[in-house]
C-alpha cells in the first residue's frame, strides 16, 4: 500500500537562498502535500515559514517523513559532492528519494542497490518521456487559450506567476490548467515535463505535448510555466522552443524589479521593458503571433511604497497593466489577460 506523502526537503547549504532554493520555496508554497522538515546543517534550528530546519536526516525522524525530495536547482544541475551522504541518508531512513537536477538518481547504481536493499523508490523528476519529436501542428488545433509566462531572466518568479493565474481563474470558476514546464513545477502538479533536459530538435514537440495534455486534462485556459530567458546568454534556447512549442495567444512578461544585468553574468544588460514586449512579440510563432498582455513584478525585495512605484513605473513604460501578482493579488492581472483574449 502506498504511504501518505509526507515531504522532507534536502535544502542542504541552499535553504536561505531564493534562487538555488526556489524549488523549496515552490513546493513549500504551493505543493498539495505537507512538508514536515527542511534539512540544511547551516541552519539548524530555525525555521522557515513555520517549518522546522534540521541538520540531518536522522534529526527528521520525529517528524514522520516519507518522502525526500532534492529542494534546490544547482548551477548546471548536480549534486555538489558533499550532497552524497545526504542522499545515501534518506535512502538509509527509508525515505523514497525525488530529485528535479540534471545528473540522475535512477541511474546511479549505488543509490540503486540501496533503494532496492531498503524496498523505496527513486524518481527523476527532471527525466523525459520516451518517444519525443517535433511538432505535429496540434498546439494550434486545441479548443483552449494558452497564456506563456516569460521574462528578463532566470528565477525571477515565470513558475510562480503562471501558478497564481492558475489559481485565480480557477477560484472564478474557469476551467484553467497549470502547465508544468520544470522540475518544482512537475514536482507540484504531480505531471509536466521538464522541457531545458530535452534534446533540443524536440522541445518544441515536447511543449506543444504539455498543452495538449492541458487540454486534454480539461484546461479551456491554460498557463505554461516560462523557462530561461531570451536575452539570458545560457537559457535562451529553451525559452524559445517553449515560445514556438506552445504556441500562446498570450505571453505575461515578468521581471525582477530595478534589475539591469542578468544575474551572474556580468556583462550582459537586460533590455528596457519596452524592448522585452517588442522582442518576445516579434519572434513569437508566425502562424500565431503571441502578445504580451501585461508585466508581472517581483517586487519582494522592495518596501511597499517603492513597490508600488515600480508597478506604476512599468505601466508607464510599457502601456501595459503591471503588478506583483504574488503580493499584491494576482486578479488585476488576471483581468487584463483576459480582457486581451
Amino acid at each position: 500500500m502506498s504511504r501518505p506523502r509526507r515531504i522532507l526537503v534536502l535544502g542542504e547549504g541552499y535553504s536561505h537562498d531564493p534562487h538555488h532554493g526556489k524549488t523549496m520555496r515552490g513546493i513549500i508554497r504551493y505543493g498539495p502535500d505537507p512538508v514536515v522538515a527542511i534539512v540544511d546543517s547551516a541552519r539548524a534550528g530555525e525555521e522557515h515559514e513555520g517549518i522546522p530546519i534540521v541538520g540531518s536526516v536522522e534529526e527528521a525522524h520525529p517528524f514522520e517523513p516519507t518522502v525526500a525530495i532534492v529542494g534546490v536547482a544547482t548551477t548546471g544541475g548536480r549534486f555538489p559532492p558533499e550532497w552524497r551522504l545526504l542522499l545515501r541518508s534518506a535512502l538509509e531512513a527509508g525515505l523514497d528519494l525525488e530529485s528535479g537536477l540534471h545528473e540522475r538518481i535512477s541511474e546511479d547504481a549505488e543509490l540503486q542497490a540501496l533503494a532496492r536493499d531498503r524496498g523505496v523508490e527513486l524518481r527523476d523528476l527532471r527525466k523525459p518521456p520516451e518517444g519525443l519529436n517535433v511538432p505535429t501542428g496540434a498546439n494550434l488545433e486545441l479548443d483552449a487559450e494558452i497564456v506563456l509566462t516569460v521574462g528578463s531572466d532566470c528565477a525571477i518568479g515565470k513558475k510562480t506567476v503562471a501558478v497564481e493565474l492558475d489559481l485565480e481563474a480557477r477560484r472564478r470558476g474557469l476551467r484553467s490548467v497549470f502547465v508544468p514546464t520544470g522540475q518544482t513545477g512537475v514536482a507540484i502538479a504531480g505531471w509536466g515535463m521538464a522541457v531545458d533536459a530535452v534534446v533540443s530538435d524536440f522541445l518544441a514537440g515536447a511543449a506543444e505535448r504539455l498543452v495538449v495534455e492541458g487540454a486534454e486534462r480539461g484546461g479551456e485556459l491554460l498557463f505554461v510555466e516560462g523557462q530561461g530567458s531570451l536575452v539570458h546568454p545560457m537559457y535562451a534556447g529553451v525559452t524559445l522552443g517553449l515560445l514556438h512549442g506552445a504556441a500562446p495567444h498570450l505571453l505575461v512578461l515578468c521581471h525582477l524589479a530595478g534589475a539591469t544585468e542578468i544575474d551572474g553574468c556580468p556583462g550582459h544588460p537586460i533590455p528596457p521593458l519596452p524592448d522585452l514586449v517588442d522582442l518576445h512579440e516579434r519572434i513569437a510563432l508566425r502562424a500565431r503571433p503571441a502578445r504580451v498582455a501585461c508585466v508581472a513584478l517581483n517586487t519582494a525585495h522592495l518596501d511597499e511604497g517603492a513597490a508600488r512605484h515600480a508597478i506604476e513605473a512599468a505601466t508607464d513604460e510599457t502601456g501595459l497593466p503591471a503588478d506583483d501578482p504574488v503580493r499584491f493579488g494576482s486578479g488585476f492581472l488576471l483581468d487584463a489577460v483576459l480582457a486581451r483574449l
